[in-house]
């Protein structure tokens, strides 16, 4: 393991803004002038099912995929999806997640039913956590949609790069019609 590279993952369900999340994550880093690798598979994505993205950045970076063990920092933006992924980080990786809750398939039909104490869960194996109500907080910005970005505000302030690459990557990023409301949510999450 190289600790020149930092390992994130964004995970949750289709919909939720994450493959944006991780575009712009890509696009700070590349700003700022990181080597930056990154991978997304879509498990039936635009029907609610997992959504993974893989992003590695670092003086240089030979493969996208962050192996079992390595991540450093994990964001959920579902939280039994946040607590599915917990395997790939390292010990002390901090964790930030969305207490949005997705009931899944086995779930909705009565076969299983939701956790009720993932984040304390989470908490135990993970003390560097941050739960976020994204929703409700993105709505207080103007639009419950930009969650995705109030997630990326609060892990923003845990990584080692200005302020400046986050908005520009951002302005590039999001489509102008949604920008306004997106740097509100930002910068509301990095107040968090």
């Amino acid at each position: 393991m190289n600790r020149d590279i930092t390992n994130i993952l964004l995970v949750g369900v289709g919909g939720q803004g994450i493959l944006l999340a991780s575009e712009v994550l890509a696009e700070t880093f590349m700003l700022a002038g990181f080597d930056v690798k990154k991978s997304e598979i879509h498990g039936m994505s635009q029907r609610g099912g997992s959504v993974v993205s893989h992003l590695r950045y670092g003086g240089r970076v030979n493969s996208p995929i962050v192996s079992e063990g390595d991540g450093d920092i994990l964001f959920g933006f579902e939280l039994m999806e946040t607590f599915r992924y917990l395997p790939l980080l390292r010990r002390g990786a901090f964790v930030v997640a969305n207490s949005l809750q997705i009931a899944p398939p086995s779930v909705l039909m009565g076969n299983e039913s939701y956790p009720d104490d993932l984040p304390e869960r989470i908490r135990a194996g993970f003390p560097d956590f941050l739960l976020i109500d994204g929703q409700r907080v993105a709505a207080e910005a103007g639009d419950p949609r930009a969650a995705n970005t109030v997630l990326l505000g609060a892990v923003s302030k845990r990584l080692q790069v200005e302020e400046e690459y986050w908005l520009e990557a951002m302005k590039r990023m999001i489509p102008s019609k949604a920008l306004s409301i997106n740097l509100k949510a930002f910068e509301t999450g990095r107040n968090l």
